[in-house]
């Protein structure tokens, strides 16, 4: 049952018209109560223990006190407190949204720019941010009713090696952190190749892949067509762009296109499991991590219709249990893992 009580959201952002303009927005949201507004860290920081929020919506770029600094001073003194950040469309902003997420920011909601229509910068807002509020709601007020209780299939110690050559990955909300945990511990000897469409806008995913290739084995690069899809590789599908594979000659190469959206996502992960599907049959590890919504699911019954290997993350470990619900519920699943076992399973299999 959902209990009365709001989300109380406190919002911190130098510029008045923003703190202003996100209050007004969400002030005829029923679960949603703003308790306050900040200039910046250093006053959100002093205002907490009065106003007591559960999230807070925090500016990345603040004078005095920014939003990596408050993220830091969060996580010591008040780690409950969930954070969604704002961020410009920069490749600064990129680069501080990205380093947010690393430092327990859920997720993020772009600055639109270029105009100084605020009414329609809000309206954007408001569709990006309503449903990460929701969904900080629900897991505040509900406990959620499952369809059925599906066990795991198997357990990590069960899990046996099979003939692989891809890996083609899923992820979305809270999915930065999610791939930064699992990536590092993936071996480089095993001659596979790894896909990954993880929703973010243009220019954030070239900066995830920058600051994936810095602290990996692999190399780590946003994809471009004509890419050669090639073992201890891993390619990011661009924001706003599909990713697909295709045979050309010996070579399976990377294609980029801007078909329609699906599921609401430009990269799809449908888009890309489906190619996988078709050029890998059997010798593909698909693997559906944190997310909202159920990208993904379409495309792992295509590869599973030809035998590819699939694993779900649990609720558990999940910021959002979307995406890897819906193939739990499917039947779909041949692991059901936390976060931490996936890397020890992946190896196993393709080593």
């Amino acid at each position: 049952m959902m209990t009365k009580a709001s989300l109380r959201v406190l919002i911190v952002d130098d510029a008045v018209v923003f703190r202003r303009g996100i209050s007004e927005m969400l002030s005829d949201v029923p679960y949603i109560e703003v308790v306050g507004t900040a200039a910046n860290g250093k006053i959100a920081l002093m205002k907490i223990p009065s106003l007591k929020p559960d999230a807070m919506i925090l500016d990345v770029e603040m004078p005095e006190m920014d939003g990596i600094e408050t993220l830091k001073a969060l996580r010591e003194l008040h780690p409950s407190i969930k954070v969604i950040m704002l961020s410009i469309h920069t490749t600064r902003g990129a680069e501080k949204t990205l380093e947010a997420l690393s430092l327990g920011a859920i997720d993020f909601v772009e600055k639109p720019s270029g105009s100084n229509d605020y009414r329609t910068h809000f309206q954007t807002i408001r569709g990006d941010l309503l449903p990460k509020l929701r969904l900080l709601k629900l897991q505040q007020s509900f406990q959620l009713p499952e369809k059925r209780q599906v066990p795991p299939k198997q357990r990590t110690t069960s899990i046996r090696h099979q003939d692989c050559e891809i890996i083609a990955i899923a992820s979305s909300t809270g999915g930065p952190n999610a791939l930064n945990v699992i990536l590092p511990d993936i071996v480089t000897n095993a001659n596979v190749g790894i896909l990954i469409v993880q929703h973010m806008p243009p220019l954030f995913t070239k900066q995830f892949a920058l600051s994936l290739d810095q602290k990996l084995t692999y190399t780590v690069c946003e994809a471009s067509t004509g890419d050669a899809v090639s073992a201890n590789t891993i390619f990011i599908a661009p924001g706003n762009y599909h990713m697909i594979v295709r045979q050309v000659g010996k070579d399976h190469r990377i294609a980029l296109h801007q078909g329609p959206l699906e599921n609401g996502c430009r990269p799809s992960a449908d888009v890309l499991f489906r190619s996988v599907a078709e050029i890998y049959g059997k010798k593909a590890l698909g693997i559906v991590l944190t997310g909202m919504g159920k990208d993904g699911l379409e495309g792992v019954k295509a590869m599973k219709a030809r035998e590819a290997t699939i694993i779900a993350q649990d609720k558990d470990t999940s910021i959002a249990w979307g995406m890897p619900r819906s193939v739990v519920e499917a039947e779909l699943a041949d692991y059901v893992l936390p976060l931490q076992e996936i890397a020890q399973a992946v190896n196993t299999i393709v080593s």
